[in-house]
């Protein structure tokens, strides 16, 4: 066998289910010890508990002060269960579907278990599959089955009769199960509008008589009966809240034995029409509130982020406000125009006119003049080769010719008689 801490060990739980339409079926809590066959052992100051999902704790039994424990284990089933009988001790308050329970001696922890989904902890009870957690006693970890059968035997527990009456056991907190939920402070026209909203998250219905709540110091006393999962919607008529305080104001729920069941805090920021509401919990398991624009005052919480505009408008989600809407119109070009999206205006699309040549012209892509097609096949021109001269060599040739020229009129000058008288001799021979 698996060992424990402490002789005393939670062997199974069962929170109870809904069957053929009847509630509380099944729910119960086995405890057992290590060794069966050792004398009784005092079960005084021992007692067992449940902190649920918010954080409350709920004490389900506590053992009185001559009790003892004789065998190998005591079955506790809930008062309201059809197998109430078949127990050897009852309790009123019910087990949640999510939820941790302890087995402790004054403030020492002997056992627990929770399953919550969360961290170490089982998955949450569904009610869609009744199941019971059951103790494996070899590797101390707990394994559902969903038929399991706990063991009652009448002479495991009993309470020693003693010739002075032992003190009257405390009853169980009457308002635990309640949560706050919601809160409007900000009213639109009138105070009448303001309420705070209780949640009863317990499977059992619970009665507000002798629950209070405290706001600045002043209690106020609640009345009436909550259902199981339902919502209760206090509208005060002996005080106001205060609409929108500068710093965070503070409510309490103050239970019949003046322990605090519940706090809300309602900060600064509230807006007009608008209530904070819890709409659900955080992965850690924290309570997420939220403003919405939905108050839902006794019915389950609706989140709505921005307010609802009337006909004809719609919200602006970067300020919240309600606007008209806009309406984009694109503006039409009749046919041969365009939209010009710098002016804005209709232009008129350009028409790309092509030069067209002659026959034997072409259109000359760098200048768009027409020249004339060129054709060289090879047959029909002869190529013939170009010489380059150089600029210089002819101004020289034009100055040689230039010297010789005055030269020659120089020579005629100087000799004109002689020469003259050369070609009289010689016309003279002629004749």
């Amino acid at each position: 066998m698996q060992n424990f801490s402490h002789d005393l060990y939670i062997k199974a739980v069962n929170p109870g289910y809904t069957l053929d339409g009847i509630s509380n079926v099944g729910e119960m809590l086995e405890i057992a010890r290590q060794n069966p066959d050792a004398p009784p052992i005092s079960l005084a100051g021992i007692t067992v508990g449940y902190t649920n999902s918010s954080g409350n704790y709920t004490a389900l039994f506590e053992f009185p002060e001559y009790s003892w424990f004789a065998g190998e284990t005591i079955l506790l089933r809930l008062a309201s269960s059809p197998e109430h009988e078949l127990a050897a001790a009852t309790y009123k308050k019910t087990l949640a579907m999510s939820a941790s329970l302890s087995l402790k001696f004054g403030d020492e922890t002997l056992d627990e278990v929770c399953w919550t989904g969360k961290s170490d902890c089982y998955p949450a009870f569904k009610s869609a599959t009744p199941t019971t957690l059951v103790r494996n006693l070899a590797t101390a970890k707990f394994e559902r089955q969903p038929d399991y059968i706990p063991v009652y035997d009448e002479k495991s527990y009993y309470v020693e009769t003693i010739d002075e009456p032992s003190e009257e056991l405390s009853k169980p907190s009457q308002c635990k199960g309640l949560e706050f939920s919601e809160i409007l402070s900000y009213y639109d026209t009138s105070k009448s509008e303001q309420f705070i909203e209780l949640h009863n998250y317990a499977s059992e219905q619970i009665l507000l008589d002798g629950c209070q709540l405290k706001y600045k110091n002043k209690l106020y006393p609640l009345t009436g009966i909550v259902k199981p999962d339902a919502y209760h919607a206090y509208f005060p008529l002996d005080f106001n809240l205060t609409k929108n305080p500068t710093t965070s104001n503070t409510i309490e729920l103050i239970d019949t034995n003046d322990d605090i069941i519940d706090t809300l805090t309602y900060p600064n920021g509230q807006k007009k029409s608008t209530a904070y509401a819890l709409i659900g919990y955080n992965q850690d398991g924290t309570k997420l509130w939220r403003t919405t624009f939905a108050p839902t005052p006794g019915q389950p919480n609706n989140y709505q982020e921005f307010r609802t505009c009337e006909e004809g408008k719609v919200i602006n989600e970067a300020t919240g406000n309600c606007v008209k809407p806009t309406t984009i119109t694109t503006k039409s070009c009749k046919a041969g125009y365009f939209l010009n999206p710098l002016t804005g205006r209709c232009n008129k699309i350009p028409t790309l006119a092509v030069k067209t040549c002659k026959e034997g012209y072409e259109l000359n892509p760098d200048t768009n003049r027409c020249r004339k097609i060129k054709e060289n096949t090879g047959a029909n021109y002869v190529l013939t080769p170009e010489t380059y001269v150089e600029e210089s060599s002819f101004i020289a040739l034009y100055a040689v010719l230039a010297v010789a020229a005055i030269g020659l009129c120089y020579l005629i000058y100087e000799f004109r008689r002689e020469i003259a008288k050369l070609f009289g001799k010689f016309f003279r021979r002629a004749r």
